[in-house]
């Protein structure tokens, strides 16, 4: 129920799938918003709220949009909310093209609205935990960081669809944890990638390894497949997605001139040289108090009132120029396909 004694606000959902809908049971449920209605074209969605084809048809007050619509849609449906004058958190990637993006920021510039973007690993009490112990000097100067995701995506998720072709991992599933990386360590200046050889034989990016360089000096490595089965990555270690089995392994281990620290178990470690081991240091987990999609939208909020952005379209669009880079470099490698012992 809106709370009428304060500034509730009004939030319009622009696309009912899995993600939308998430995002729509959040606004339900946050005592400082009204639920304008879902925007989608499909109109079987069976939902007890108020329904409308496209953002043109909303004829009542908005004063947020949150869009989740699939990603090529972004940059237009974010250039119409701006022209009305409504605020807008867009989930990832914030635009199908670094170009779209870019062009998007650029128009943001000249713009009243204010842009929050859905990367919202950001809003997780250990992630927060984890940059303020790194940019506090807590394992001295970052030298090296190492991430690990690794899954088994069922064959259904590909069949007859849009991820059959362009659903690589990258997109779908690094940007997130590139955005980990910006936020925690720092700007990313370089990428090498490789590409793994193919197990289900399509032409679709599904495994590889990655080097990046930091604008501090830092470097760092993932290595990524979505054909494993494994306990290792975010959702995973972390629990925070209900359609994915939790395990809370570590995925991440950064290591600096004072000591390591593993994520997400917070497992950290200090010493001086090699002549005696590291010693393991009590720290315990921050834990979160409120779900990522909750915490993100109560910081929607905010920024609707004047807060500075958690990470606007400008920030986002430096992880998707990152994201970009990584992708092109893996599809212009040959695909190998495994079960055949053949490049093709």
């Amino acid at each position: 129920m809106a709370n009428w004694s304060s500034d509730v606000k009004r939030i319009l959902v622009v696309g009912g799938g899995l993600i939308g809908i998430r995002h729509l049971q959040a606004v339900q449920s946050n005592p400082n918003c009204e639920l304008v209605g879902l925007a989608d074209p499909d109109m079987g969605i069976q939902l007890d709220v108020p329904r409308y084809a496209t953002m043109e048809d909303v004829d009542r007050s908005v004063d947020g949009i949150i869009i989740a619509t699939p990603t090529h849609l972004h940059t237009a449906q974010g250039t119409e909310a701006a022209k009305r004058g409504w605020h807008m958190l867009i989930e990832k990637p914030v635009a199908g093209t670094l170009q779209d993006a870019q062009a998007f920021e650029a128009m943001l510039r000249n713009s009243s609205s204010r842009s929050l973007v859905g990367h919202h690993r950001r809003y997780h009490a250990c992630v927060q935990q984890l940059k303020t112990l790194i940019t506090g000097g807590r394992i001295g100067k970052v030298v090296n960081a190492s991430l690990l995701w690794a899954m088994r995506k069922p064959d259904a998720y590909f069949n007859g669809n849009w991820r059959t072709v362009n659903g690589t991992p990258v997109m779908i599933n690094l940007i997130h944890d590139i955005d980990l990386l910006r936020f925690c360590i720092g700007e990313i200046t370089q990428v090498a990638a490789l590409r793994g050889g193919s197990v289900r034989g399509t032409s679709r990016v599904e495994s590889g390894a990655i080097a990046l360089a930091f604008d501090n000096g830092a470097t760092g490595t993932i290595s990524f497949a979505d054909t494993t089965p494994s306990p290792w990555g975010f959702e995973a270690g972390t629990g925070e997605n209900p359609n994915i089995g939790a395990t809370q392994q570590d995925m991440m281990w950064i290591t600096g001139t004072k000591g390591a620290i593993s994520f997400p178990s917070m497992a950290l470690w200090e010493g001086n040289d090699w002549g005696a081991a590291a010693q393991r240091s009590p720290l315990e987990p921050a834990q979160s108090t409120q779900s990522p999609l909750d915490a993100q939208l109560a910081h929607f909020i905010d920024v609707m009132n004047g807060s500075v952005p958690m990470i606007d379209v400008a920030d986002a669009t430096r992880t998707l120029a990152v994201a970009t880079d990584i992708e092109t470099q893996l599809a212009a490698q040959t695909m190998v396909v495994n079960q055949h012992n053949k490049t093709v």
